[in-house]
């Protein structure tokens, strides 16, 4: 099984060109999000560990939110607490796909937690910062302040660059990104 990560910045489209590759893709984020929904023991923990700010189930990521602009540590230890479900879910994702020739790990701190092997394809996806931000603030529940720890909790960018086999320049005109795609696929299949 051939493993691509997909590196880059928040907002830099890497969910988005994951799915356009058409491989299973196991997209992080969106496993945070069931597990704040469904798991009680995620839950419990984050409970217990901050009961001032951690009230109701399904978990809600405001509370989350205000517990680490409350304190910027907190993002650590909420994510020591998250991780290892998230690791769980990933060797689910494994198995289930074990008879694909390729996946897709559209995971944000894929290096920061060294989930990575020396015969995983990186590709970054480099976007203009400019058009970054401006798409980030039309998201819903957008902070800046949220934005910037979370910066400071992820390797350089430009580490994960040089990491990186492949790069996509998104300019976020789908044409242009789905023939940049096609290359790698190809440079890839003819590798195999």
């Amino acid at each position: 099984m051939t493993i691509i990560g997909i590196l880059g910045d928040i907002g830099s489209g890497k969910t988005f060109i994951s799915n356009l590759f058409g491989f299973p893709v196991f997209n992080a984020d969106a496993e945070v999000g069931k597990i704040y929904k469904k798991n009680y023991k995620c839950f419990l923990k984050l409970k217990k560990k901050f009961p001032s700010f951690v009230k109701s189930f399904p978990i809600n990521k405001k509370e989350l939110s205000n517990l680490i602009k409350h304190d910027k540590s907190n993002i650590v230890k909420i994510g020591k607490i998250v991780h290892p479900f998230v690791k769980k879910n990933l060797e689910y994702f494994f198995k289930k796909n074990k008879s694909k020739k390729i996946v897709i790990l559209d995971i944000p701190l894929l290096l920061e937690n060294k989930l990575t092997s020396s015969d995983m394809i990186l590709i970054f996806i480099d976007a203009p910062k400019k058009d970054l931000i401006k798409r980030l603030r039309k998201r819903k529940n957008f902070n800046l302040k949220l934005y910037n720890i979370i910066k400071k909790n992820q390797l350089p960018l430009s580490f994960k660059k040089k990491k990186s086999k492949f790069i996509i320049r998104n300019n976020f005109k789908i044409e242009y990104v789905k023939k940049k795609i096609k290359e790698i696929k190809l440079k890839i299949k003819n590798h195999d």
